[in-house]
């Protein structure tokens, strides 16, 4: 099963015997399942069956689907008898009183409620029918829709493995920074002492050699890297686990944002501060794209 986009369109359409047929499916993006259904009235009794086929079909999303039914058919012509055999007495009886020419065929027929023009009964057999027809015609838009959201999702898969290599190479940058080189996380540190010592003259030397530890200890970045790290490496494992892993990846793009803001946050080197907001405008961009996925 590959990765699936939540949008996406799809239309089919069909006869069957004097009926015709057509659906229209939309779905957009949702936080769960949802489906708007409109069925023409008198058509009710197919809705479980279309709502079960989609939870089947779907995992996220809201669909919107929409089923169009016209019903066509020869017109049943039929002679009114008994105003037939009013309109011929009268003429009898007319005849014997005036003359006239005698009345065809066609203006006896023209003669108002003479014929009757009436839609023909729908039959039970011919009503099953054309419900199952629908349930079928909606299988396959359905699929058609199923097979739309792949093809988007596809295409989300590449802009994500791209936003992922970005994140990667930002993360060896940051590695690689000179401002992560001990000698100069040193000199950062000797000159935040020295301010201090200049302000005041009675700092404790085992106090200020432990808060020089701890401050050391917080401009370290190596966990958040690492963790960065190994976000990268869940993520595409779930790109390419082929189920429906939009929910997931979310979550870890809050992570990946979480990890980008505390090296910010840690950083007294100006070049690994600009990483960190590189890494969180990558990582805005990757959530974006996440927000698509079923």
């Amino acid at each position: 099963m590959a990765l699936s986009s939540m949008t996406g369109f799809a239309r089919a359409d069909g006869v069957c015997g004097a009926y015709i047929l057509a659906w229209e499916l939309r779905s957009v993006n949702a936080k769960g399942l949802e489906m708007r259904l409109r069925l023409p009235p008198g058509w009710d009794a197919i809705e479980i069956a279309v709502r079960n086929r989609t939870a089947k079909a779907l995992a996220r999303g809201t669909l919107y689907a929409t089923l169009n039914i016209r019903r066509e058919g020869a017109p049943v012509v039929r002679v009114n008898e008994p105003v037939l055999g009013a309109v011929l007495s009268a003429m009898r009886e007319v005849a014997h009183r005036v003359q006239a020419t005698t009345p065809t065929l066609d203006g006896i027929l023209a003669l108002k409620g003479v014929i009757d023009v009436i839609d023909e009964d729908e039959r039970e057999e011919d009503r099953r029918a054309a419900e199952s027809a629908v349930l079928d015609l909606y299988e396959k838009a359905l699929t058609s829709l199923a097979e739309m959201r792949r093809k988007e999702g596809a295409a989300l898969a590449e802009v994500l493995t791209a936003r992922l290599d970005e994140i990667v190479n930002l993360v060896a940058r940051a590695d690689a920074a000179p401002g992560r080189r001990p000698e100069a996380v040193k000199t950062r540190l000797a000159e935040q002492l020295a301010v201090l010592l200049d302000a005041s003259d009675r700092f404790d030397a085992d106090r200020l050699h432990q808060e020089a530890l701890l401050l050391a200890a917080r401009a370290d970045i190596r966990e958040e890297l690492d963790r960065l790290a190994s976000h990268v490496v869940q993520a595409r494992s779930l790109l390419i686990s082929g189920k429906p892993v939009g929910r997931k990846l979310d979550f870890l793009a809050q992570e990946f944002n979480r990890e980008a803001n505390t090296i910010c946050s840690k950083s007294n080197d100006i070049e690994l501060t600009n990483i960190g907001l590189e890494i969180k405008s990558v990582v805005e961009q990757f959530r974006e794209q996440v927000q698509n996925l079923e």
